[in-house]
């Protein structure tokens, strides 16, 4: 009797153990927000100018936010809410697209950098907190960085959304490229001087993304290194 129950004892306990596996292995899919994220960059860059397009770009956004925040570990209810809010993008965004109205992408940008930002800090502090140094951490890491320069690109897109003045000194037409763009030269402050906020907001946003470009490296590479060395004290002490 014992030896015909062992089977099926065993089985689910098998698949407990790769579902779990399996649900650890999502928890930290770095690869794929980063991919994610990357692929939020292309369409933000590469899709002609208009509302619907930009509805498209936001679409794409609020996806990657919603994945990052559920793949990250986080409680369901933030997973929910996140899901929610990503639901919430989509369609103020298809309206905006259907009856040109501005406000309605203004809010729809605000929303993805509200994802954004809450998926960053979410993988930033699993990589800041994690007990070693891996390549799971070194891929948070830069998916943490990637993301914030398209998080401040989606920020400046609901300013010019919500003023409706052109954003750079000098420029009546712009590129959506253009944001992104000067998001990236802000984030890393290399600053080509060529593209400049034409209002306070502009301006104050992008001394943030400045400072919060230089703080997160300081703070990143603390704690990797802070992690990395007892690594590296474990391995000489095993080859002693």
């Amino acid at each position: 009797m014992d030896s015909s129950l062992s089977p099926g004892s065993g089985a689910p306990a098998a698949e407990g153990h790769s579902l779990r596996r399996m649900a650890v292995r999502f928890s930290e899919a770095y690869g794929l927000i980063l991919l994610l994220t990357v692929v939020t960059f292309i369409t933000f860059v590469s899709l002609p100018a208009g509302d619907g397009w930009s509805a498209v770009a936001l679409s794409v956004a609020a996806l990657t936010g919603v994945m990052g925040i559920v793949s990250s570990a986080v409680v369901p209810g933030r997973a929910r809410l996140a899901a929610l809010l990503g639901a919430v993008v989509v369609v103020l965004a298809a309206v905006s697209a259907i009856f040109d109205l501005d406000r309605m992408l203004f809010a729809a940008a605000a929303l993805v950098a509200v994802l954004l930002a809450a998926c960053e800090l979410t993988i930033l502090r699993r990589v800041i907190f994690s007990e070693s140094v891996s390549t799971r951490t070194i891929l948070g890491a830069i998916t943490s960085y990637t993301m914030l320069g398209v998080l401040f690109a989606f920020l400046y897109l609901a300013v010019v959304h919500a003023g409706g003045t052109p954003f750079f000194t000098g420029e009546q037409e712009m590129a959506r490229g253009d944001l992104i763009f000067f998001s990236y030269t802000t984030l890393t402050t290399t600053g080509y001087g060529n593209l400049v906020p034409a209002d306070a907001i502009g301006q104050s946003i992008a001394m943030i993304e400045m400072l919060t470009g230089q703080i997160f490296l300081v703070t990143l590479i603390a704690g990797l290194v802070s992690l990395w060395q007892p690594t590296r004290a474990r391995f000489h002490r095993d080859q002693a």
